[in-house]
Order: C-alpha cells, then structure tokens, then sequence
C-alpha cells in the first residue's frame, strides 16, 4: 500500500510538472523550503545555518533546518510521503540510504540531474557521480565524500624494519610481527551490531575484488576472493587485534593508547589523531606533544589482495543533496546549487578530515573548491588545517582515495541492496561469530553468502 501510494503522489508530480511546465513553483507568500540534515552534532547545526542564511539573505528564500538522525530517516520519510510532507531537500545522505530513497521514488531524480548538467558533469569527480547515477539520471548532487583508511604507526615500522601495508601479505606480516610485549599489531572492528565492522569488511573486500554481487545481480560472496578477505579478516581479528567486542570506538582508542600498531578506521580520525578533538586525544605515552601521533603516522587508503588482478579499489562514502519528489523544485534546485558554489567551501568547513570535496572546482578553474579545503581548520576544541599537521604525501592521499571510491554493487545496479545491509548487518553478525571463535572462515563464509541472498530476493 506505501508503494502504490507514493507511486500515485510521483505520477500526480509528473503530470503537474507537464501540465503546467514548472513543479511546485514557490508560494509567494510561503516562501520557505525545509530541509533535513544529518549532520546533527551543534557545532554543525550552526555551520550549516550559517550558510543557510547567506542563502536566505541572497535569494529572499528563507530554510528550516531539521536535524534527523540516520536510523530515523527512513521510517521518517515514508511516514512524510504518505502525508504529502516530505522535506524539500536532505543533506549528508549517505549511498545507502540515496539507493533506498530513490527506489521508493521519494526523490525527484531529474531536478538533481538539472542541477548537475547547470554547473558542468566534469567538474565533479567520476567516481561520485557513478555511484549516485541510474541510466541517464543522477538520483542526488553528490557534494563530499571520506575514504576509508589504514593508519599505522611509522616509527613502529622502521623499527621493525617493515614497510607500508599497501598489501594482505604486508599487512599479515606486518601484525604478526607487532603483536607482543602489550602490544597489539592492529585494531579492527568486530562488533555484529556495529555497520562499522561491515564497512571495514569492505573496504578489505574491495582491495581484493570481492565483490558482493556480479553484473547480473547475482551474490557472490563465496567467491574465491571473499574467501581470501575473510581469511584475514578472521586472522587479524582472532589472532593480533585486542580481545573482546571491538567498536568503533574501542579501536581508535587502543590506537590512540599506543596499543596497536596498525587501525582500519575513516579520515575522520585525522582531526582527532592530530590533538584536535579534548574528548578524543591520543594518550600514548610519547603523545605530551599534541601531534606527535599524527606525525608518527602513515595512511593506506587502498590495500590490494592476492586475487584483485588490477581491480582492487579504495572503499568510502560519499553524502549528497537530495531534492524530494514533493519539493518545490526550482527553489529546491536553487539552494543545492548555491550549495555546491558560493557556499560549498562553509560546508566543508565543519568537518574537512571528513569532508572531501567532490566537486573539485568550476569549469574555468578545476581546482578552486579542493584548494580551498585544503586551508580549511579541521578540529573542535583546537583548529589547524589539515596540511599544517601532515606531511604533503598524506593530503594526497586523501583525495585520491576519496576521488577514486568505490562500493559493492552499485556499479552492477543492485543499489537496492544497500539499505537492508546496513540495516540488518548480516556481515557484521558473522564477523563477530567468526573473531570470537564460535565458527570458522568457511562457514562464515556460507552464512554470509545465505544471508544476502535471502536478502537479495526479497
């Protein structure tokens, strides 16, 4: 029943916009859009209404800004579209939820498209705009994007006379050889109720061309290479990662604490591993000098596998504009664009570690916006820009593993698969099975692969 009825409310859409030429064309005497924002943490609610009042203070259109937690917004918006009160926009909508979205035909694919082709396809990065298209529509205005990373201790390594864990076979020697005398050779996550433990999963998938469904749609994660990405999955976490239900706050924090020599985590642990952040600073015992650990530590964005055979890819997430299918449309079009232009770089400002641009700049200047990152302050109680605390090399790969990003099966078109994913967490559950030694590789391998197909034929 939800699905006829905002299947009919995108048809009486369609035939208005066609009917009249313009869809949901503003109410002079209500003119004001409303928006969602995941990013709910104060300090952001107020950098984003910053810029939304130079919006507003621009184009005479005002915004109410209503912050909606990421496992709320589903139930949320099914709810507002069987109401008829669907926000105009959402913003930071992470993949899963912008496939979800668009197969439930909650959001107006084409005003995205419009926004796009009106500032230029080419200045955003390809990957971005590949993992948010369906056939010759952008279902959302990709905006930022983090990658995924492995952060390991540099003085560690040349100690032990080891070099970057660029690989498996690197990283597997590389944790063997730093477990020891209280010291653990990595933190990686294990917590079956945790989507971290699923992203981390497939970040190392990734880098080993495991993929979680082929070109037609069919699940493969009893492949030969998920079999090798769950082998060192179950040997990194069994066997040299700290005991217990590792989170993801667990695993910065014995990072942090000089306990692991190597972590699986976001770029958002850059502000944070350099002092940045009072409720989350590194506490190892050389760590008096704020950014000695961010000085002492080397990032990997891609670790290829055995078996990738030049197909291994970095893993991360990239957030977008959504423009609602109940939106009025062309003051909805008209705050993403601003959005991505004269007020993209006070976006990226509340979080850069974690905000990397996806549009690097304008047609007539191709790197105006990633330059402009690059000086933004990072951090919350201290601020510094990010290239004033790591080296040049580090910056660099940053954005590469960001412009370069890829996800299990949206590139195969089963996009629809990622919101019962992240919802249910079958991955997770069976890595927590795996790492505490209730069941093996292969059989986790069998129930991972059961559980998504069941998943998938839904």
């Amino acid at each position: 029943m939800r699905m006829m009825r905002v299947a009919a409310i995108a048809l009486v859409c369609a035939l208005v916009a066609t009917a009249c030429g313009t869809r949901g064309a503003r109410n002079p005497d209500d003119n004001t859009l409303l928006v969602w924002s995941m990013e709910v943490q104060p300090d952001r609610i107020e950098a984003t209404e910053r810029v939304f009042a130079r919006f507003t203070e621009r184009t005479g259109i005002s915004v109410d800004l209503v912050p909606v937690e990421d496992a709320q917004v589903g139930q949320l918006l099914a709810s507002a579209a069987l109401a008829g009160e669907m926000p105009d926009v959402i913003t930071a909508l992470p993949l899963g939820l912008a496939w979800s979205f668009a197969e439930d035909e909650f959001l107006d694919t084409a005003a995205s498209t419009r926004v796009i082709d009106s500032l230029g396809p080419k200045t955003w990065t390809d990957s971005s705009l590949a993992l948010t298209r369906r056939g010759q529509e952008q279902i959302v205005v990709p905006s930022d994007g983090y990658p995924m990373l492995l952060a390991y201790r540099t003085d560690l390594f040349r100690e032990a006379g080891l070099v970057a864990p660029t690989d498996y076979a690197k990283v597997r020697t590389a944790a063997e050889r730093l477990t020891g005398g209280g010291r653990f050779g990595i933190s990686i996550a294990t917590d079956a109720s945790d989507a971290f433990t699923q992203q981390t999963f497939e970040m190392l998938a990734l880098g080993n061309d495991c993929q979680l469904v082929d070109d037609a749609g069919a699940v493969t994660l009893d492949s030969p290479q998920c079999a090798a990405t769950i082998e060192l999955y179950d040997q990194l976490g069994r066997d040299f990662s700290p005991p217990g239900t590792q989170s993801v706050d667990s695993t910065r924090a014995s990072y942090f604490a000089g306990q692991s020599g190597m972590i699986l985590w976001s770029s958002f642990l850059l502000d944070e591993l350099a002092g940045l952040r009072d409720d989350a600073m590194p506490s190892c015992p050389e760590c008096e000098e704020r950014t000695w650990l961010a000085r002492n530590t080397g990032i990997v964005p891609l670790v290829s596998g055995p078996d990738a055979a030049g197909d291994a890819a970095p893993y991360g997430e990239v957030t977008s504009w959504a423009i609602t299918s109940q939106a009025s449309s062309a003051d909805a079009e008209e705050l993403v664009r601003f959005m991505l232009t004269d007020g993209y770089a006070g976006w990226l400002d509340m979080a850069p570690e974690g905000k990397v641009p996806v549009r690097l700049g304008e047609p007539d200047d191709p790197r105006r916006y990633l330059d402009a990152w690059a000086d933004l302050p990072a951090g919350v109680d201290t601020e510094l820009p990010l290239r004033e605390v790591y080296p040049p090399e580090v910056i660099d790969q940053l954005v590469t593993g960001s412009s370069e990003l890829d996800r299990w099966a949206l590139a195969q078109g089963r996009g629809d698969v990622l919101g019962p994913l992240s919802a249910e967490l079958p991955i997770s559950r069976v890595i927590a099975d795996m790492t505490s030694g209730a069941i093996g590789p292969a059989e986790a391998q069998q129930q991972m692969q059961e559980s998504v197909v069941e998943m998938a034929e839904r």
